[in-house]
């Protein structure tokens, strides 16, 4: 099965090797990504804040790698809300145009430890809070296979810069699908973690800059990049924990397919790549089942999770009814969750894998309205366009893992599957989907 790609520039891990090798040193790598991001962004605008100096500097002072730098001299980027020493974090506002990181974040550390070299920040949508990457003070990220269309959001121009060539690989951060719509609507890779597997300390909102803050709840940061082991290699990098693996052939494993949701109908350019690619991996050996009498009761989660979704954004304050979430019912949701948690695992049991769309809809048209106000056509019906987060919260709600991998196309447009499995399971889900990958793909 086919799926549309932009370029076949080399991947982190190819990058890498090729500078070990000798074949270019980490200074030429730094200019030709550069050089990419010059070419291209003028029509994207994906990388709004550039870093070439000093990625420069790096890179000529770069030698010989030591052994724990498995991504020496990999040029990328990381999404605009993460902490970069002498560059803004703004998360997309202009009243934060000047507040200037004074340290790296935990990932940012982690990834230059590594041997990586920061060639500057991508773009978001204001506090991080919509599925395409436009704001005020940075402007609109298009999609690099349809201009006309979002990269997604919140971490949209990342994906965007990975999709074009201009970076091998990028961080990015997810709540509300904010790493999966733009791997999924940009045709690559990309994974959120299980909740609490990488550290979120520097990627805090401008207004809490100076103080550290409670990593709070379901938000995530994770990599992106266009193959499965540049995911892995990310994660192994920024991770906290050091996390078991289990390695299983596709024909040994037992996934559960769950294309249907209470709360939000699946458009068909998304249904059919996805239908298509789950007759392929039945064909490959492996087992997809379409019923669970395990499976959680999804509107009520999708209801439980919009709930806490709502209240981690707004960290506690009043909602538009002027009203603030009473403390004992705060807890009360917590407890929900942790039930819900548990239904997973029980289910986890049983299937390996769940398959799942990561939205119910394609990149879509640009769109000025406001997120709670925007409606969207599936399947020829006028819906309300966030009710598709309730394929986000599948995985988000109950701290799972999820990897999207690109399976198909509609009309040209990218349509992504994700993979999501037990808490912790993040490199197993990784390797599900590079098997997956290999069956579609080759």
């Amino acid at each position: 099965m086919a799926y549309p790609k932009l370029t076949d520039r080399p991947g982190a891990i190819a990058t890498a090797a090729a500078v070990r090798r000798g074949e270019c040193t980490p200074l030429q790598a730094v200019e030709r990504a550069i050089a990419k991001i010059e070419q291209l962004d003028a029509h994207i605008n994906a990388v709004v804040v550039t870093d070439f100096d000093r990625a420069r500097e790096t890179a000529r002072a770069m030698t010989v790698a030591r052994g724990d730098q498995p991504l020496f001299g990999v040029p990328m980027t990381v999404k605009e809300s993460f902490d970069v020493a002498g560059l803004p974090t703004t998360w997309g506002h202009v009243e934060f145009k000047d507040n200037i990181a004074a340290r790296d974040s935990v990932v940012v550390q982690r990834l230059k430890a590594a041997g990586a070299v920061i060639l500057g920040k991508t773009n978001v949508p204001p506090d991080l809070a919509d599925l395409q990457s436009d704001n005020p003070l940075y402007g609109r990220t298009n999609n690099p296979h349809d201009h006309a269309r979002v990269a997604g959001g919140s971490s949209g121009g990342g994906a965007a810069a990975v999709a074009s060539g201009m970076v091998p690989c990028e961080c990015g951060s997810d709540i509300g699908s904010s790493i999966r719509n733009p791997a999924h609507f940009n045709g690559i890779w990309g994974h959120k973690t299980s909740f609490g597997l990488v550290s979120r300390r520097g990627h805090t909102h401008p207004l809490a800059t100076g103080r550290d803050v409670h990593d709070g709840v379901l938000s995530v940061v994770g990599p992106l990049a266009r193959d499965a082991g540049d995911l892995a290699l990310l994660l192994e990098v920024t991770a906290d924990l050091a996390l078991a693996r289990r390695d299983r052939p596709l024909r040994a494993m037992r996934f559960l397919a769950v294309l249907d949701h209470p709360a939000s109908e699946v458009d068909a350019a998304v249904r059919l790549p996805l239908e298509a690619a789950l007759a392929e991996l039945q064909k490959a050996g492996a087992t997809v089942d379409r019923t669970s009498a395990l499976l959680p009761d999804l509107a009520r989660q999708h209801a439980d999770y919009l709930k806490l979704l709502n209240v981690a954004m707004a960290r506690g304050q009043p909602g538009p009814n002027g009203q603030a979430l009473p403390l004992a019912e705060w807890f009360a949701l917590l407890d929900t969750q942790a039930v819900n948690e548990y239904a997973w695992e029980a289910l986890f049991g049983h299937h390996d894998f769940v398959l799942a769309p990561p939205l119910a809809f394609l990149a879509f048209p640009h769109d000025a309205t406001p997120l709670r106000d925007r409606r969207i056509a599936i399947n020829g019906r006028d819906s309300a366009f966030a009710d598709t987060l309730a394929w986000a919260g599948l995985a988000t709600f109950p701290n799972l893992p999820s990897t999207v991998l690109p399976v198909g196309e509609t009309a040209g447009l990218p349509c992504g599957m994700q993979v999501i499995g037990k808490r912790w399971a993040d490199f197993d889900c990784i390797a599900a989907a590079k098997a997956i990958g290999e069956v579609l793909h080759g």
